[in-house]
């Protein structure tokens, strides 16, 4: 479809630009090549991964846990009941979600005398590489390269971001204990084994990031201050591009900016807040970090969605907590922090009060859904053509193990994901054979191995064995 005044086709890449603003535009019908349809356009039919790291592990993971179904359900297949589990938030998208149980990160486990106690130290870095972290508290550091990184690298080139890493604690510096440096405790994105890359807490910096907020320093606290929209520095070049729409397209164009600006002015509300001097929850927190967590998820699943929208970039990693974490989340129904609740003795109530923790993380994974869903995207919505991978690389936090970790794919990966099923892996089944075959679904077919796997994990049920057959592959190298 051609642009409605001129004629001429709107390249994807358009952008509103104006005073250090570089504001980006959905997909809209003018940026069709003429004579494509809506279904037959190749420029919407870029697959995004969404990849979300939790620490801790989960109390469905614990030797009574399991047999409450406190996280997965005890229905394989598709005819599988959410409500015993952590994961019930989850009811209203089981279609789109694949829950994976029973399977390793060992890539996370003590190689060495020297290594033992120092899980939390390392297990983030494990997550996305599936590779065993090297002990240091110096430069020499060393992991794998991210499943997250290689999908980047071979689909997030063209965009003008490859890919944006994001987190909701506070990054530490230097040493953090049992001999490793606290960047394997902050990063769960590396570009290749020694390029750890670092997460941004803050909406705000994201945001700019995102839209180019202010071309210098002062600009940006110019807008800041002034509590002034960054749409205002595009006034013009907006009036123009409407005039050069279909009605259609200057509907969809008008709500995307009602929703730049909405995100916007929530970031706004929570530096507004911050910096009125009352005491905060979190004191040593950025001003535009807000103290409420699901705040935080949502403006943080919400920067995803644009940037997907606006296909500034294809890949995002979330860290949703840290490891040794002291936070308490109220909204959860627990009073006890994060850290110390993991570590539950195996009392059955500490456990089931740490399943409240689960449930209430898992509560937020909806939010993000339904945006993406909401999201018209060329012939679906950015939920069909979004992989999102949600998971642990801890099991039995009491023990510190990395056994039955949890770990669950939601949205469409563009066809290649059908959801609404619970597969148990076999005894032993390391998580990177999934992760492995998750990087074929993303496009990545050649790819042959990935850390620690022994082979493909197919993602569909075998009614015989109440299972995901599992194949073996070539050996880890």
């Amino acid at each position: 479809m051609m642009n409605f005044v001129t004629g001429k086709q709107l390249p994807r890449r358009t952008f509103l630009k104006g005073a250090g603003v570089t504001l980006g535009l959905p997909y809209l019908d003018a940026m069709m090549p003429a004579g494509a349809s809506r279904e037959g356009s190749e420029q919407v039919d870029s697959t995004r991964l969404i990849a979300i790291e939790n620490a801790h592990g989960c109390a469905g993971s614990t030797a009574w846990g399991r047999t409450q179904n406190l996280w997965s359900p005890a229905e394989v297949g598709a005819d599988f009941d959410l409500g015993p589990t952590s994961l019930s938030p989850m009811e209203a998208f089981r279609d789109t979600m694949t829950i994976v149980s029973n399977t390793d990160v060992r890539m996370a486990d003590a190689f060495a005398p020297p290594e033992i106690g120092g899980d939390h130290f390392r297990s983030a870095a494990a997550f996305l590489t599936q590779s065993n972290p090297k002990q240091t508290e110096g430069s020499d550091i060393y992991a794998g390269t991210s499943l997250d990184q290689l999908f980047a690298h071979r689909f997030g080139q063209d965009t003008p971001i490859p890919s944006m890493q994001l987190c909701i604690e506070n990054v530490q510096a230097g040493g953090c204990a049992y001999g490793y440096t606290c960047v394997y405790t902050d990063a769960i994105s590396w570009a290749s084994p020694t390029e750890p890359l670092p997460a941004i807490r803050n909406p705000r910096v994201a945001f700019e990031q995102l839209f180019g907020a202010g071309a210098t320093a002062a600009e940006r606290t110019e807008l800041r201050i002034a509590s002034r929209s960054i749409l205002d520095k595009i006034v013009g070049r907006v009036a123009q591009l409407r005039r050069e729409l279909d009605a259609q397209d200057g509907a969809r164009m008008d709500q995307y900016l009602q929703n730049v600006r909405e995100l916007e002015r929530r970031i706004q509300q929570v530096e507004a807040r911050n910096t009125s001097g009352e005491e905060r929850e979190l004191p040593d927190a950025p001003a535009g970090v807000p103290d409420s967590f699901s705040e935080h998820m949502k403006l943080m699943f919400d920067l995803q969605v644009i940037g997907f929208e606006t296909d500034m970039t294809r890949a995002f990693s979330l860290k949703m907590s840290r490891d040794s974490s002291a936070r308490v989340y109220p909204e959860s129904g627990s009073e006890t922090p994060f850290h110390p609740a993991s570590h539950h003795g195996n009392v059955e109530e500490n456990i089931l009060d740490f399943a409240k923790i689960n449930e209430y993380h898992a509560s937020m994974l909806p939010h993000l859904l339904e945006k993406l869903q909401g999201v018209q995207d060329g012939d679906g919505t950015l939920l069909d053509k979004t992989m999102v991978i949600f998971g642990s690389p801890m099991g039995d936090p009491n023990v510190h193990n990395h056994k039955r970790c949890p770990l669950l794919v939601m949205g469409g990966a563009n066809g290649r994901h059908v959801g609404g099923l619970h597969l148990m892996a076999p005894d032993g089944t390391p998580m990177a054979n999934v992760m492995l075959t998750l990087l074929h679904k993303l496009g990545l077919d050649d790819l042959e191995h990935f850390g620690d796997s022994t082979g493909d994990f197919v993602l569909d049920y075998d009614p015989f064995h109440g299972r995901g057959a599992l194949s073996e592959g070539p050996p880890r190298r």
